[in-house]
């Protein structure tokens, strides 16, 4: 795989943060994505670093002058090589790192849905319950204020990209079963498919794989060649988008402070 597709994804995300965001903040190296409507949010207030042209130690101090009082610090590197340069530094001023993975879909396109597992559009109020309900098995301690904002900034991914699908199947009583962000750049032919989940009384039967597939082929539909999705490098998910034809390509870092 060239390392040119790596760049192409590489950009799209960083256009992504830009066009997401309410307003942004240049910077050495890169920029600020925020978005006074969700300011709690810490994927929608952050630091994007897309350029390879700093100093990795001055960024600490970069990205303190630009978050200014908010009580976190969230700092995205783009670049796999350039991020493993800024591990020390960061963690030096106490950061938490985590690496993802950028796994782009190098399999045959998989067979079509059928009719038992339906996958379609949906609209966020769709989706409200069952996403606030595994916010809240993830973070036990939340307000229901702070659940509420975690769901309602999905609704800012619109502006990401030239078409933002939210795709889910539906279980045989109704209720969503499996859903997924789909942002597609056909201009570009390039399509991310992000928040693939499951709600907890529907998993193993079958619906994440079918809105997966979906997603595959709309992508594909739209001229859309590079096909990617971003994953925890130590989490189990990595392992079944492996075994449905995503292969790692390159890496991002992410870095947090609280």
């Amino acid at each position: 795989m060239s390392d040119d597709e790596l760049r192409r994804i590489e950009a799209f995300l960083a256009g992504f943060a830009r066009r997401r965001a309410e307003w942004t903040v240049e910077l050495p190296g890169g920029f600020g994505v925020f978005d006074d409507g969700f300011a709690g949010s810490w994927s929608n207030n952050q630091v994007v670093v897309d350029r390879a042209d700093v100093d990795p130690a001055a960024l600490p101090g970069l990205v303190d002058e630009v978050m200014g009082e908010r009580p976190f610090r969230v700092v995205s590197v783009l670049d796999g090589e350039f991020g493993e340069a800024c591990v020390e530094p960061f963690e030096r001023a106490g950061y938490r790192h985590s690496t993802y993975l950028v796994m782009l879909h190098t399999g045959p396109l998989p067979a079509p849905v059928g009719d038992r597992h339906a996958v379609g559009e949906v609209g966020l109020e769709v989706l409200r319950e069952p996403l606030a309900a595994s916010w809240r098995a993830a973070l036990p301690e939340a307000e229901e204020e702070v659940v509420r904002l975690l769901v309602d900034r999905r609704e800012a991914n619109r502006r990401g990209a030239e078409r933002v699908e939210f795709l889910g199947a539906r279980a045989e009583n109704g209720e969503p079963a499996a859903w997924t962000d789909l942002y597609l750049e056909p201009a570009l032919g390039i399509a991310q498919i992000e928040d693939l989940m499951t709600a907890e009384p529907h998993r193993r039967r079958g619906h994440a794989d079918a809105v997966l597939s979906t997603a595959l082929h709309r992508a594909a539909d739209a001229g859309c060649g590079t096909r990617f999705l971003i994953a925890e490098s130590d989490d189990w998910p990595r392992a079944w988008y492996a075994r449905r034809g995503f292969e790692v390509i390159g890496r991002t870092h992410g870095f947090e402070r609280t």
